[in-house]
């Protein structure tokens, strides 16, 4: 497949990877994963046989969860390496799942903040793909940019367990999830920044339950949960207790690199699939490639690629080198939502209305880039954060701008 923006796993910028190792992630999911999208999409038994038979293929070819800790049965492949792979990985939204690199933010915040039992029964069965985990803290009634306001309660038992109740919702994958991580007040009142925190709950627990799903602009995944005084072991509880705000900004920023670098991957997919199109449709006045207003499509949406992707990978360098990354991945994050948005939205104009049927992806495509501008807070939150860290470094002279 011709490819005229940079291919996913050819990043110059980003750590050591070994070689070939892009061209196979691309290769897998182009060729493995993308054919098996519907089916996956459908979910049910059918969902779940394709998935166990991808995982299987990920696992023969030496793919499998290649950002995961080696010591754990994962890859072991840094940061700044797997970046080269996660636009390829992230072309389908399967891909991740069926290459076992989607756990990667349960084991990276389970790892350094999860107690002794934590880390030993679970990491090594997440890392494997036998156990799933979700994380839950948007509440119904409560603005999901404001923790602060988080109504779901936790108090200490007697005998030092937890007793959990509340509610949350657009949890990603919660209905097959094993453990849900959820933010939850245990001490002080609403609007506190201490006493939030965050505990491991296993989801076979008597008093969870699975509301309702979401469907998010008509695509699965997303529910509404209940925690009905659900208890938890004391030693479920992650870290030390009321800092749930530092340990979930460590998993916001990791995530939404991650997001970024997908969604660059599925804004190539949409850039190829209007490439294609345009080289290969001919009307009664030539291909579609000789009209202007394609040609113009085309050069914008690559700009869009070429510009977005060095904003995403110095966010990389620097949350992979621990440095305060927030004013890139706020940057970042805006720039890639908007870019797949658009890039998606030219690729729908150039198929015309084979653009807005089942035949091709770009409607999952062009969906998952309208929500990209609210998941993991709206643009207006990062533009306004972003913003006003920017200017409060004008106010503190020259040395600490930019």
């Amino acid at each position: 497949m011709a490819r005229s923006g940079t291919t996913p796993g050819t990043h110059a910028q980003t750590g050591p990877c070994p070689a070939g190792l892009g061209e196979r992630v691309d290769r897998f999911v182009r060729t493995r994963v993308i054919p098996y999208e519907t089916v996956l999409d459908a979910g049910g038994p059918a969902a779940a046989a394709a998935l166990a038979e991808l995982r299987g293929g990920a696992r023969d070819a030496g793919l499998w969860a290649l950002p995961l800790p080696a010591e754990l049965g994962g890859g072991g492949l840094d940061f700044r390496a797997y970046a080269r792979l996660a636009e390829a990985e992230g072309a389908s939204d399967h891909g991740p799942a069926a290459l076992g690199s989607a756990p990667l933010l349960d084991v990276t915040m389970l790892a350094r903040h999860g107690g002794a039992r934590v880390r030993e029964e679970y990491l090594e069965r997440l890392v494997a793909g036998g156990l799933r985990a979700c994380y839950a803290m948007t509440e119904p009634d409560v603005p999901g940019t404001d923790p602060l306001l988080t109504a779901t309660r936790a108090e200490v038992r007697a005998d030092g367990s937890w007793c959990v109740s509340g509610r949350k919702w657009f949890t990603s994958g919660a209905a097959g999830a094993d453990l849900v991580t959820v933010m939850a007040r245990t001490a002080g009142a609403a609007g506190d920044r201490e006493g939030l925190s965050l505990l491991l709950v296993p989801t076979g627990s008597p008093g969870f339950r699975v509301v309702r799903e979401l469907p998010v602009l008509g695509a699965a995944g997303q529910y509404e949960i209940e925690f009905d005084r659900v208890r938890v072991p004391a030693d479920h509880l992650l870290g030390a207790g009321g800092d749930a705000l530092a340990i979930a900004g460590e998993r916001l920023v990791l995530g939404r690199t991650l997001r970024c670098l997908r969604w660059l991957g599925q804004a190539q997919r949409a850039f190829d699939l209007m490439c294609e199109r345009a080289a290969t449709r001919t009307g009664s006045r030539g291909p579609l490639a000789g009209h202007q207003l394609v040609q113009q499509h085309v050069f914008d949406a690559l700009l869009a690629l070429r510009t977005t992707r060095p904003l995403v990978h110095e966010a990389v360098a620097l949350v992979a080198a621990g440095r305060d990354a927030r004013t890139e991945v706020g940057l970042a994050k805006v720039a890639a939502a908007r870019m797949l948005q658009q890039v998606t939205d030219s690729a729908i104009q150039v198929h015309g209305a084979a653009g807005l049927g089942p035949d091709t992806a770009l409607p999952s495509l062009f969906r998952g880039g309208r929500a990209a501008r609210i998941l993991d807070g709206p643009d207006e939150l990062h533009i306004t954060s972003v913003a006003r860290r920017v200017l409060g470094g004008y106010g503190r002279g020259p040395a600490t701008r930019g």
